[in-house]
């Protein structure tokens, strides 16, 4: 059983949407060591949770995440050697790996700012919801880190391309929420306070569809993003021809044929 004591976490049985929320509104949900580390450790543990099939990860109050805390975790930074400095960013990156590797689809509920690490982390989702008020930014450059910081260098060309993953990961400056609509960083715009609600809706209905399929899906997405065409479409043919043996390809057949909603497992 799930069970973290650094932010807040619910499983919905019925539905089979798992919730994380960051619970720190006090610094804007800034993350802490332990929140870093429990975060990927609780999606590790996601992979085999029972009843899991949708992961929405969200704050608590104005802020999704406004990145590493910065008296708990960058004071901290300077006291430590090179060898504890390569331990921390693994620990980040490990974070990001984490997320890409669990096969439940993983929605990012943005209630407000989204800013460094936190920008991050909602780019490794598999989808973003944000409010209105979400503005998003990678601020590493503007405290003198490079702006490929978590993976961000090779997630964000994805989603918005090279051209603008360049000037959003050299400028560090803020985004709204419309203009990151624009250019494919959120998937939707929802009013202030309603990004939670449209995203459980979104999980709800993923939850209804294929998990083997779905978690196929996310795993051609990552792994296709190395390869070249030929390579991509014998990963294809090959993940494709096995899902046909899959019960769930019967069942989305024979509740064609009976004219009825598909019961996938």
């Amino acid at each position: 059983m799930i069970t973290p004591t650094t932010f807040l976490y619910g499983h919905d049985a019925a539905t089979g949407v798992a919730t994380i929320t960051l619970n720190r509104p006090d610094r804007l949900n800034a993350l802490t060591f332990a929140v870093y580390d429990e975060l990927r450790r609780t999606f590790r543990a996601l992979a085999d949770e029972p009843g899991v099939r949708v992961v929405i990860i969200t704050g608590n109050g104005k802020a999704f995440c406004s990145g590493g805390d910065v008296h708990d975790i960058i004071g901290a930074l300077f006291s430590r050697d090179q060898h504890g400095l390569l331990e921390f960013t693994r620990m980040t990156c490990d974070l990001i790996l984490a997320i890409r590797q669990c096969p439940r689809p993983v929605i990012a509920a943005l209630n407000g700012t989204t800013a460094g690490a936190g920008a991050v982390i909602a780019a490794a989702c598999d989808l973003r919801i944000a409010a209105a008020s979400a503005k998003i930014a990678f601020l590493f450059t503007k405290v003198g880190l490079s702006g490929a910081d978590m993976g961000a260098a090779w997630l964000l060309p994805q989603l918005v391309g090279r051209g603008r993953a360049t000037e959003l990961l050299m400028t560090g400056e803020f985004v709204a929420a419309d203009d990151a609509l624009r250019i494919g960083l959120y998937n939707r715009v929802v009013p202030d306070g309603d990004a939670l609600m449209a995203a459980t809706e979104l999980a709800r209905k993923l939850t209804a569809g294929p998990s083997r399929a779905l978690e196929i899906t996310k795993q051609a997405i990552d792994r296709e993003a190395t390869m070249d065409l030929e390579a991509a479409l014998e990963f294809e043919a090959r993940t494709q021809a096995a899902l046909m043996t899959h019960a769930d390809f019967r069942e989305a057949y024979e509740a064609f044929v009976a004219k009825r909603p598909p019961k996938f497992r």
